[in-house]
């Protein structure tokens, strides 16, 4: 057993910065197209937005934890956030390179000009006066007296410009509403150029005209970021979560974790600024003229260039599914399985809405993490209360940043006749499964659903996600017990299939895990290949260390952070990880164990983190079938040999792409997967 001083870790918030400077590298990759392009930076800013009301706002509250428990638990967060910002600061040096170097050059060759509030031409400024005064409405300019210690509010991640005055104690706040007015406005095109302003420059131009008794000085852009504390539980356990906790103050707004301001703000300035605000100087963070970059997801194209997006890749028809008016006759012949977005999420929509009016169906059971507003989904649900259908609905009230609208979904279920349960203090129903029972003959059978990725029919079309229509009994008798578990009918589900969580998902894994050390030891064939999003959990970790100096050959994909160090000599040197970053976000979980040539493979909702294992219910699934098997290997193996989008996760962090062979095929393993599905299902 290793002792806990030889184990090796990353910190983890550390490490997740440099899978979101893996999101910065699609921006820069010259064969992306430019509009992919600007979605690149797109999510890098909206990654990072979130980063800080989750992680950098958890470091914080550590920071009011007592020294000596802090010391106790091994926790640095003042050193932790002050590396953070560094890292941070060099990859907004980055962005803002990438935007004005690259991608502002380039839309210009495209013949698409971003005009700022300087260059307005006579017409421009005629436009934006009468653009102006049809929004005028939804802006809201205040004078702030910070001398006489005028409290200021401002919203979380909202924009907002702020106006110096000479010669005053005063300055002004001016709101910039994007959610009401868009954040990008097309003035008339003249010829084969188009002309785009942002609708801050609109609201610039007419400051003088919002202030007319100050003599205006400067007009600066910024945003606050606020924390988002009623998450700390998620991923902070025990004796620390508590004081935390005991150091939180109730209050209905976050606190400010991060200020991003124009860099041109003069320095006097931003220290009247940052006092009003009550912000501590690490608080601060300089940037460019513009935030909120996640707005250019919405950048127009006035040119509907093709080129200037991906290739479109049509969702694969499933052989079975697409031609068959029954899904319960044919997921009752063999298992079925769906790769989402290659294949339309249509199929659970369809299997939903066959359920809400079939006569015999007596029941359906689901568990709904994030629940798109209104959907094809809610909509099959209402019908089935409609057709007397008993329907139970697990809403997990505490999905990130998507509570009330799971909230307000759950209120509907509940007026029109569903059983609808809520999430249980300090644990999460993060499993994704569906239980339809139905009536045939003198018998009642299950058929279940089991996925990786949630309900959403907007998340299934950027998400690579895995799912599995079964009716085998063993599976479905068990998801049946983890529903009573979500009843209350249970207090431990009894499983020799499922790895239920937190249940028998980590003895499970640990015992296969074990079980690989023992196989190499004996001198059997070993191995273990797993794809994740994030790979934390120490005791798995340490495990991994341990089966590589067994000589198990361990091969990861891992999207997002890992606290694993890997191709350490006597260590780690038997394990090597790589992530794949592309048009999709890489969502699925699959675990493929050796086993001295007795292969077993699952997949499911849990990653190797320690809340999936420990405070979560999750759902990880045997796939019994075994063409679906081999279908789900074939799937990883093309994503081992991707060598186009994948990057090595080495010890130094580097983030390398993986080198391609002298003479060896380009595998993007995206597409590989869209194509080996097309022609699997155009047999």
């Amino acid at each position: 057993m290793l002792k806990p001083e030889e184990i090796k870790l990353r910190h983890r918030d550390l490490n997740w910065l440099s899978f979101n400077e893996r999101v910065l590298q699609e921006a820069q990759d010259p064969s992306t197209p430019l509009y992919e392009k600007l979605k690149f930076l797109a999510i890098f800013s909206m990654n990072l937005d979130e980063y800080f009301r989750v992680r950098v706002s958890q470091l914080r509250q550590m920071k009011r934890v007592r020294k000596r428990l802090r010391k106790k638990l091994a926790l640095k967060p003042s050193q932790t956030v002050k590396e953070i910002l560094e890292i941070v600061k060099e990859q907004q040096e980055k962005f803002g390179e990438v935007y004005r170097e690259e991608i502002i050059p380039e839309l210009e060759k495209k013949g698409i000009f971003l005009v700022h509030r300087e260059d307005f031409d006579e017409l421009q400024e005629e436009f934006a006066a009468k653009y102006f005064h049809k929004i005028a409405d939804c802006v809201k300019p205040q004078v702030v007296a910070y001398e006489k210690g005028q409290d200021l509010f401002l919203e979380n991640n909202l924009l907002y410009l702020l106006v110096t005055f000479k010669d005053e104690d005063n300055f002004g706040i001016v709101n910039v509403p994007v959610e009401d007015c868009g954040r990008f406005i097309y003035f008339t095109s003249n010829g084969p150029k188009h002309k785009i302003t942002f609708l801050d420059d609109i609201i610039t131009a007419r400051i003088p005209e919002l202030f007319a008794d100050h003599k205006i000085e400067g007009v600066y852009e910024i945003k606050l970021s606020r924390d988002a504390e009623l998450y700390i539980d998620d991923d902070v356990d025990g004796l620390l979560a508590e004081k935390i906790y005991e150091s939180l103050k109730q209050r209905t707004d976050g606190q400010p974790t991060r200020l991003l301001y124009d860099a041109e703000m003069p320095k006097g300035d931003q220290k009247i600024l940052r006092k009003t605000l009550g912000l501590g100087k690490i608080d601060m963070m300089p940037g460019g003229k513009y935030h909120n970059f996640s707005d250019f997801f919405d950048f127009p194209d006035p040119t509907n260039n093709p080129d200037l997006h991906f290739e479109p890749l049509p969702p694969i028809k499933h052989k079975v599914l697409e031609k068959t008016d029954d899904y319960f006759r044919e997921i009752a012949k063999k298992d079925i399985a769906v790769h989402f977005p290659y294949m339309p999420f249509d199929y659970v929509e369809r299997f939903l809405q066959q359920a809400s009016v079939d006569k015999d169906v007596q029941e359906i059971k689901m568990s709904i993490y994030r629940i798109a507003d209104k959907s094809k989904v809610t909509s099959a649900l209402l019908s089935a209360l409609e057709n007397g259908k008993k329907v139970t609905v697990f809403i997990e009230a505490k999905a990130r940043f998507d509570e009330r609208n799971n909230i307000d979904w759950g209120r509907k279920f509940e007026e029109k006749g569903a059983t609808v349960i809520y999430s249980y203090p300090k644990i999460k129903v993060h499993s994704k499964i569906l239980l339809i029972t139905r009536k045939e003959g003198d018998d009642l059978k299950n058929y279940a659903y089991i996925g990786t990725g949630n309900f959403n029919s907007k998340t299934a079309k950027i998400y690579c996600d895995h799912a599995i229509f079964t009716t085998h009994e063993k599976i479905t008798s068990e998801l049946s017990r983890v529903f009573q578990v979500l009843e209350g009918e249970l207090i431990i589900p009894r499983a020799k299939h499922l790895l239920i969580s937190p249940f028998s998902t980590r003895k499970v894994f640990t015992d296969m895990i074990n079980r690989e050390i023992e196989n190499a030891r004996l001198g059997k064939k070993s191995g273990i290949t797993a794809k994740m999003n994030s790979l934390e959990d120490k005791e798995i970790i340490e495990l991994l260390y341990k089966a590589s100096e067994a000589g198990v050959k361990i091969r990861l994909l891992v999207r997002g952070f890992s606290c694993l160090l890997p191709g350490i000599e006597k260590l780690s040197e038997n394990i090597y990880i790589t992530s794949i970053v592309d048009r999709y976000l890489e969502h699925g979980r699959i675990y493929l164990f050796e086993n001295d040539r007795n292969e077993e493979i699952y997949f499911g909702s849990a990653d190797w983190m320690t809340r999936n294992l420990d405070r979560r219910i999750e759902v990880i699934a045997p796939i019994c079938d075994k063409d679906i098997a081999q279908e789900f290997k074939d799937i990883l193996n093309i994503q081992l040999k991707d060598n186009v989008k994948a990057r090595v996760q080495d010890a130094e962090e580097s983030n390398r792409f993986v080198k391609r062979k002298s003479g060896e095929k380009a595998i993007r393993s995206q597409y590989e997967i869209y194509n080996y599905l097309k022609e699997k299902h155009s047999e």
